[in-house]
């Protein structure tokens, strides 16, 4: 009896200070990340050319005064992306070419789609990438292969959303750390499969922070140009939208030729069928119908006319 008692405190115990102990490393984990996040915002990532895989702190500059945050271009997370349309007298001259300047840029081409009919009507779709410090000079090589017919660039700013990254990571750490060390002090069954679940969801979140974190660091390292090649005679992508009555006309009367010819098509594959079920038929009921109508032997007798009346005498 004595022995069961002892086991009972001994559990309620370990109970007890179990959940003391993920308490305090609630608060500690909080407090943690409260700390991170508040040393983190006086960090700007060390994005130079849009690299933001190295984080450094970032250093006022020379003249500013201290505490001051650190905004210049060079130490921000900035993914740049580009489109553009070159015209060039030789498609595959023109995308070697290209190839090669991407790659003594320290880029790679991601992307190579061709389509022609042939060489003037040719075009050429790459997706380049390129390092973020050497995004300008690759787009102005890129124009100088041929005549630019459109360009377009766009940026976008994500040093706020890496810092932030930063600072969830360092506490999602924290918190594996520490739910680690519960695990190596369990004194029983339930609180180890207790742990552990939560020792697995942790781990699970952290990972996925630091995927995050490194599609961030892709996008922003390696920038992307997508540039098409099109050949002297190649189509724009973009053609002028038209209106008004006569584009309506030649649209309706292309529907009508378009259905009459599906119509005459239709009739020229029945038409064998129709003469060789047709014609038979058409026989067949011409014979029935003759049977039918058999000629008269016996004339129909008339009735008698009819007898008048006779007066009566006045």
């Amino acid at each position: 009896m004595d022995g069961q008692v002892g086991r009972r405190r001994s559990a309620l115990l370990a109970a007890t200070t179990l959940a003391a102990a993920l308490a305090l490393t609630g608060c500690g984990a909080g407090d943690s990340g409260s700390k991170d996040t508040a040393g983190s915002a006086a960090e700007a990532p060390a994005a130079n050319g849009g690299e933001a895989g190295r984080d450094a702190a970032a250093g006022a500059p020379e003249g500013a005064g201290a505490g001051a945050p650190d905004l210049r271009v060079d130490q921000r997370a900035i993914i740049y992306t580009g489109t553009m349309r070159v015209q060039v007298d030789d498609v595959d001259s023109a995308a070697r070419e290209a190839t090669a300047v991407v790659t003594r840029a320290g880029g790679f081409v991601g992307g190579d789609q061709r389509r022609s009919a042939d060489d003037d009507d040719a075009v050429a779709e790459l997706e380049l990438r390129v390092p973020a410090a050497k995004f300008t000079d690759v787009v102005e090589e890129m124009a100088k292969l041929g005549r630019q017919q459109s360009r377009e660039i766009d940026t976008q700013d994500v040093t706020e959303e890496t810092v932030d990254l930063d600072a969830r990571i360092a506490s999602q750490r924290a918190r594996v750390e520490s739910a680690r060390r519960l695990l190596a002090r369990a004194s029983s069954i339930t609180d180890l499969v207790s742990l552990e679940n939560e020792l697995g969801r942790r781990e699970a979140d952290l990972a996925s922070l630091e995927a995050k974190k490194r599609r961030l660091a892709d996008l922003t390292a390696l920038s992307t140009i997508t540039v098409s090649l099109a050949g002297p005679r190649a189509k724009a992508t973009e053609e002028k939208a038209e209106t008004g009555f006569l584009v309506g006309l030649r649209g309706g009367w292309k529907a009508f030729v378009v259905s009459m010819t599906v119509l005459l098509t239709v009739l020229g594959a029945l038409l064998p069928w129709l003469v060789a079920l047709g014609v038979p038929l058409a026989v067949l009921l011409v014979v029935l119908r003759r049977r039918r109508k058999a000629p008269a032997l016996v004339a129909p007798v008339s009735a008698p006319p009819p007898v008048p009346a006779a007066r009566s005498a006045p």
